[in-house]
């Protein structure tokens, strides 16, 4: 039987806590406010999570899109997330409580050492809301490298972006992009998914 997730954060309280994030670090936030559900509900389509074994979360904020992520993976499947802003962590590790999640603190730049740490197999899918637009532009390239490099053949990376520079970041790795626009969320965004091709070329 697939565990009930724990949430003990009301999400009544998630834009007060986003909004403080954003204000301590501007960069590292992309918006003032969480995803709404109807983007988390793109999202998990986007990636295909009901498909996947292993999903990584690269900014999981205040917890929404991890909930949305949680609730839509197969009871055995691993969610690994990781959240740069210390605040954030601290909340998500009191917020959500389920044993399929892995949260850790630190920079994306990391995650191949993390998967690798945690015995993980390359990932089915990788969901992104970190802002590329406003992260310096080689840390930007680095981690755009780190996704292409660790996701599985077949497996898709998801962006929600204000902007559309994380599309000049990943496309010499992963090709052009889907991209589509989700107007119900503050702001409205992009999404931008991209599929790893399988075998050489």
């Amino acid at each position: 039987m697939q565990p009930s997730p724990r949430f003990d954060r009301p999400r009544g309280t998630e834009p007060f806590a986003f909004l403080r994030g954003f204000l301590r670090n501007p960069a590292q936030v992309g918006s003032v406010i969480p995803s709404s559900p109807q983007l988390e509900q793109r999202l998990v389509q986007c990636a295909r999570v009901r498909e996947a074994r292993t999903v990584v979360e690269l900014g999981p904020g205040t917890g929404g899109t991890t909930r949305a992520l949680l609730a839509a993976m197969p009871p055995g499947a691993v969610l690994l997330a990781i959240e740069l802003d210390p605040d954030f962590f601290a909340g998500l590790q009191h917020a959500v409580g389920d044993e399929r999640l892995l949260l850790e603190q630190g920079s994306a730049e990391k995650l191949g050492d993390l998967l690798e740490e945690h015995g993980l197999p390359a990932p089915d899918a990788i969901v992104s809301g970190i802002p590329f637009s406003t992260m310096p532009a080689p840390v930007s390239r680095r981690i755009a490298a780190c996704i292409a490099k660790v996701l599985r053949p077949g497996g898709r990376f998801v962006a929600y972006q204000v902007r559309a520079h994380v599309a000049g970041f990943l496309a010499p790795h992963l090709g052009p992009p889907e991209k589509q626009w989700e107007v119900v969320n503050v702001p409205p965004v992009r999404v931008f998914t991209w599929v790893k091709r399988q075998g050489p070329g």
